[in-house]
């Protein structure tokens, strides 16, 4: 019992000191563990958030980030966010979409400005840059990503994308520099990042009366990502439960006939 004290002291010391090594080097903090009802075999989505989400990447992400992959229509497609079609009709009104040329074949008005229309059902969502080099203009020089994939494109899925919008405001660890025009983010490679906050207390005025605080509406945009990302769960997890329901029923009439076919030989 005397050794064994020493040696958990000496195995804590050990276990700080690699955890103040990875902070110095910049490593990235595990992201946290969250309980996301989609997840698992039988998870679904959450109408009430995915639509609080929606309004978070409306209202604060789209300022910078894309969603080329998400067209209006699919606000309203089953398993989707629980819009009907004449809200979504009324969402992609609410954009400017670049629009055709006109009789004269022109694509410009006469200050020199894209003609425009509202958007409809079958367009995607409009980046909000013209191209790269403007986005990284006005980022300076980072390239904001496309969220359409962003849950399935980042080790830790959903969990690494809460934790980053969460884990802003903390304080560096001694000696560790935050570069100029960086922000310290204990969740991300390198522990500096182009992104300031993007979320804050009031953010968004929810509707239906959620408080807007930063978890609240960094779950709710993070589950609205990760439909973006997989808008199909619902219906895989169905039908993965009605091809198990079956296998095992098959299983079970397997065994009966069986026993019934080979009952006399015992």
């Amino acid at each position: 019992m005397k050794l064994a004290l020493p040696i958990y002291a000496l195995a804590l010391g050990l276990s700080l000191g690699t955890a103040a090594a990875a902070a110095d080097n910049g490593a990235a903090l595990p992201p946290k563990d969250v309980s996301w009802p989609f997840n698992g075999p039988f998870g679904t989505y959450d109408r009430g958030t995915l639509q609080r989400g929606f309004q978070v990447y409306k209202e604060v992400c789209s300022a910078c980030h894309s969603m080329n992959l998400v067209a209006f229509h699919d606000l309203a497609a089953p398993g989707g966010p629980g819009f009907t079609e004449a809200q979504a009709k009324a969402i992609a009104a609410g954009y400017k979409m670049p629009a055709e040329p006109n009789d004269k074949g022109e694509i410009f008005d006469d200050k020199g400005n894209r003609l425009t229309r509202p958007g409809i059902l079958a367009d995607h969502f409009p980046p909000p840059f013209p191209n790269e080099e403007a986005a990284r203009m006005a980022n300076g020089g980072a390239l904001p990503p496309d969220l359409s994939l962003i849950v399935k494109a980042r080790q830790g899925g959903p969990n690494y994308v809460y934790s980053l919008l969460t884990g802003f405001g903390q304080k560096p660890p001694h000696g560790f520099a935050v570069q100029e025009g960086k922000y310290y983010n204990p969740y991300f490679a390198g522990r500096n990042i182009s992104m300031p906050p993007p979320l804050m207390r009031g953010s968004v005025s929810f509707a239906d009366g959620t408080p807007s605080t930063v978890a609240n509406e960094s779950t709710a945009v993070v589950t609205y990502l990760a439909w973006a990302s997989e808008p199909n769960l619902e219906e895989r997890h169905r039908v993965g439960f009605e091809v198990m329901a079956f296998l095992i029923l098959l299983a079970g009439l397997l065994f009966l006939s069986y026993r019934q076919i080979w009952k006399d030989e015992h």
